[in-house]
């Protein structure tokens, strides 16, 4: 497995997090749902859904957000209509601190993420600049108690804590 931190500078209107880095882990699992399904499950990341990333771009205010890679492929546009630009494949796996801009540029057909919150934290969909309060609850998002992946150690809390 190979890592790395990414942090983001605000992008136009999209906030990003001025402390904490987007992490990206690259070939976590082989690929498939079950796997990042039951490791999320595992440390404590709740709320997990099915589905793809949005086309346009957006960002949570109220909650950090795991995006495993579970099939297909896909380019995402991280960090707001400034950001980067990262390709991804199944196995993969992105954690997103809150007021992080993410969008799907393109994808394969069979493209699907598996994602998480925090436990007790819930995404909202934001899609205009953040006014002050909002940027006050951006940066007060309590820290996750785990990392989706790697449990009580890992990446997440090397480079978040």
């Amino acid at each position: 497995m190979n890592t790395e931190a990414i942090i983001f500078e605000p992008s136009d209107w999209v906030p990003n997090n001025p402390r904490l880095p987007v992490l990206l882990y690259r070939g976590l699992f082989d690929g498939g749902p079950t796997d990042f399904e039951s490791r999320f499950a595992a440390n404590s990341w709740t709320g997990i859904w099915t589905n793809g990333v949005f086309d346009y771009q957006h960002y949570h205010s109220g909650a950090h957000e795991v995006l495993g890679i579970a099939l297909g492929r896909a380019t995402l546009l991280i960090g707001g209509p400034g950001g980067q630009e990262l390709d991804v494949i199944a196995g993969d796996c992105l954690v997103l601190p809150a007021g992080t801009g993410h969008r799907n540029l393109g994808c394969t057909s069979d493209f699907q993420v598996i994602g998480a919150y925090p436990k007790g934290q819930h995404a909202d969909i934001q899609k205009s600049a953040p006014s002050s309060e909002m940027l006050a609850k951006i940066s007060s998002v309590p820290l996750p108690h785990t990392d989706p992946v790697q449990g009580s150690s890992g990446f997440l809390a090397e480079k978040w804590r």
